[in-house]
């Protein structure tokens, strides 16, 4: 049981990651440490789909699944089914690629914006 727990709880993990990914352009406007986090991981983001790997948090989540249950046959809650949705979107990889890009350059250019405001301010 406790094997199910921890996976139910690397997915959500997982989720919460994507968004952070999503928008944590808005966090990391006014805190740099999140912006160095944010750009990191979606560098990792790009790193990853281009080596065709798959992301760490789903190899655990996939040996959590399989110490519970070696058939990995799914019986968890509805809110994780729902996020697992999500987390593992099935889309052809060159569309998750595309928007990953998409994604990167517009945070790049908040992040670009934002900084040039404030170099603006400090004068």
């Amino acid at each position: 049981m406790a094997y199910k727990i921890l996976a139910d709880a690397v997915v959500f993990a997982h989720f919460l990651w994507i968004v952070f990914l999503i928008f944590g352009v808005f966090w990391g406007r006014k805190n740099r440490l999140v912006r160095c986090v944010h750009v990191a991981g979606l560098l990792f983001a790009i790193t990853i789909q281009v080596a065709d790997w798959y992301c760490p948090l789903t190899h655990l989540e996939v040996w959590l699944r399989a110490k519970h249950t070696p058939d990995l046959s799914y019986k968890g809650s509805f809110i994780v089914y729902y996020i697992e949705k999500v987390v593992y979107i099935d889309l052809a990889p060159s569309w998750i690629f595309a928007l990953t890009i998409l994604l990167s350059v517009m945070t790049v250019s908040v992040y670009l914006k934002t900084g040039n405001k404030n170099k603006v301010r400090q004068r």
